[in-house]
């Protein structure tokens, strides 16, 4: 274990303020985060807490140890939304008996989680120590671990849950600090967009555990009726499966925190009968396009794979950690401004960085005082000052350059999620610009001709001019420079 354990400080969503962080068992440091929910390709909002929170593993795994630490992330592969995309892209071949429900269900689910497990590698994040499906958790297991039907009946056996109208419902009203997460109590709660009002509630704030499923509907058989969980319940069962009653970390966006969070919280701490579900609740802020909230009216949806993928957004592909330097630029918690200028500046800045690491045969130590920097709530600003700082002590060529500072620079990187192997160079792109800036030298464009070598040059390529000894023609090379 890291001396670094003493100074780590995460802010804490439940208590509103910047704690030390004291796990409970220093041998098992637990974290779970909300995973996605596989009806269709992730958008960039969804990449920006699975790369938030990645950096928190690898920031926990180098504290603790790798050995120490568990982090889970969950696949929700039952839903609503799912069974809309299924009836929607498989609908003709359901309504002729040529694929049920349920298989056109398993085909929308599996293409979406593998492509999210594509993408999600491809913005640097390594893979979490365990990752289940729903699905999985529904009824009881084989192996015994906590599942949904059974966390279920402990909420209606401990007066926390009732039946009503085909459903069973958590009654909000049981529990005398509900709220506390959002810090919106049942008094003020009001109906509205994200609490449904039923006549067979309680009360508004009442929600759903389990809801029966028409024949049609994918279902599991209870005591309550074949139907399906809730989307809350299905968290706290993975969580518990994993991580115990009570556990250290638990993470997700700031639109999660109402009602999810919340009403996750709610169930485990009832069915359970304890203080807290988790110590610490972390939560990145919101993301928007080029100024405006991300929406399909407005056309700035998009999704990660369409940024790595196509030419959408700025007219061109963005390697994968550059939308992850991008993501990281703003502190986790700030909304940030998701644009082609932020991907740009992320683009020059990671180009510079490698290009002074590369000057290092291989990695160093991590430097102290990145993770002095991470360990104060994430403060990545800092730490990317540190390597700046590095990068240029690694570069000053005219002090001699400092290969200590550059073998630094390169641990900082592959710490922090970057790829620090040989740099790849866009032959194709190369010859272009060459052919492109040849032909500025003929028309005697020699600014435009030398902005052109430059911009090859910051990108770590050298050009050579020289002339064919047959032909004496002018001709160009180039190479790599380290």
């Amino acid at each position: 274990m890291s001396d670094a354990s003493q100074d780590l400080r995460l802010y804490n969503t439940l208590t509103r303020t910047k704690e030390g962080f004291v796990p409970i068992d220093l041998q098992n440091v637990r974290m779970y985060v909300c995973g996605p929910t596989v009806y269709d390709f992730a958008h960039i909002g969804n990449a920006r807490p699975a790369i938030v929170f990645d950096v928190l593993f690898r920031l926990l795994r180098h504290v603790y140890g790798e050995a120490h630490v568990t982090y889970v992330r969950n696949i929700t592969d039952v839903d609503d939304k799912i069974n809309a995309r299924a009836l929607r892209d498989f609908g003709a071949e359901i309504e002729t008996g040529k694929l049920s429900l349920n298989d056109a269900i398993r085909r929308v689910t599996e293409k979406t989680a593998d492509q999210y497990h594509k993408d999600v590698a491809l913005l640097g994040c390594l893979q979490p120590t365990f990752e289940p499906r729903a699905t999985e958790f529904v009824a009881p297991r084989a192996d015994g671990k906590i599942d949904m039907l059974s966390l279920i009946g402990q909420l209606i056996d401990r007066g926390h849950a009732y039946v009503a109208a085909g459903e069973v419902l958590f009654d909000t009203a049981s529990m005398a600090d509900y709220g506390q997460l959002s810090k919106r109590n049942l008094d003020e709660q009001q109906a509205g967009a994200r609490v449904a009002v039923d006549a067979h509630k309680k009360s508004p704030g009442d929600f759903v555990l389990w809801k029966l499923s028409s024949p049609e509907e994918p279902g599991w058989e209870s005591p309550w009726g074949r139907g399906r969980p809730g989307w809350h319940i299905e968290c706290s069962a993975m969580s518990a499966a994993y991580l115990g009653e009570v556990f250290d970390i638990h993470g997700g966006g700031l639109d999660l925190i109402f009602p999810h969070h919340e009403n996750e919280i709610a169930q485990s701490r009832c069915a359970h009968g304890t203080q807290v579900m988790a110590n610490v609740w972390m939560h990145n802020g919101f993301l928007q396009v080029e100024g405006q909230k991300m929406s399909k009216s407005l056309g700035n949806f998009y999704s990660i794979n369409e940024l790595l993928e196509t030419e959408t957004f700025g007219g061109r592909k963005w390697p994968g950690e550059v939308l992850r330097l991008a993501m990281l630029m703003t502190h986790y918690r700030e909304p940030i401004d998701f644009s082609v200028r932020k991907l740009e500046e992320a683009e020059n800045t990671l180009r510079k960085w490698k290009r002074a690491a590369d000057l290092a045969p291989a990695a160093g130590s991590l430097p102290a005082e990145i993770v002095e920097a991470l360990s104060d709530d994430l403060a990545t600003y800092a730490a990317f000052q540190q390597l700046t700082q590095l990068a240029g002590e690694a570069t000053d060529f005219n002090g001699g350059g400092d290969n200590a500072a550059a073998a630094s620079l390169k641990a900082a990187l592959a710490f922090l999620g970057f790829d620090v192997g040989a740099a790849k160079v866009d032959e194709v792109a190369v010859a272009k610009a060459i052919a492109d800036r040849l032909a500025l030298i003929a028309a005697k464009n020699w600014a435009e001709a030398d902005r052109v070598r430059d911009e090859l040059l910051a990108q770590g390529v050298q050009l050579k001019d020289g002339k064919d000894p047959v032909t004496g023609e002018r001709v160009t090379t180039w190479e790599v420079k380290r």
